[in-house]
């Protein structure tokens, strides 16, 4: 019962947002690549997931989360990340943005697993393709990470959809 009232008031909430209030929250999906620098070097592919709420037409905040997967020496392997910061970006049909996001990583091979900061510095660039839709046709990240005592300078790709509500 509680359950219910709540949603149906979080309902009422959102569909009683002015009109102005549109276009304020972005959500990107979509594929990525890392080159993850251990040592050997190794490509990991996945996904990548973020939301931005946008305090204006130019600046918002973002939660960025992916997940990578390969192997190093045959060892089944993944990294994840979670990183929040703020966004800039240019509004336009193609949009060029930029972002700064600090973080946490968690890397896990072979059954050992390992937590740590991680930071992402990078642009990218949206176009759109129609109302409410875009693509994200470029995301380049410098994605650092500090996983056991040492640092991992890691460059990360990333290209999807982006709804814009």
């Amino acid at each position: 019962m509680v359950r219910t009232i709540g949603l149906l008031l979080g309902i009422l909430f959102v569909a009683s947002l002015p009109a102005s209030a549109q276009d304020k929250v972005e959500v990107f999906g979509g594929y990525t690549y890392m080159r993850f620098r251990p040592s050997p070097d190794v490509n990991l592919n996945g996904w990548e997931a973020s939301v931005q709420y946008k305090f204006r037409d130019w600046i918002g905040g973002v939660a960025d989360f992916d997940g990578h997967y390969g192997s190093i020496g045959g060892v089944g392997t993944s990294v994840h990340s979670y990183l929040f910061g703020p966004q800039v970006s240019l509004p336009s049909r193609v949009s060029p943005f930029a972002h700064v996001l600090l973080g946490g990583a968690h890397f896990s091979a072979g059954g050992f697993g390992d937590s740590a900061f991680a930071m992402a510095i990078g642009a990218g660039m949206d176009t759109e393709i129609k109302q409410g839709i875009s693509w994200r046709i470029i995301q380049g990240d410098y994605l650092l990470t500090r996983f056991g005592s040492s640092t991992q300078n890691n460059g990360r790709i990333s290209t999807g959809v982006v709804f814009r509500f």
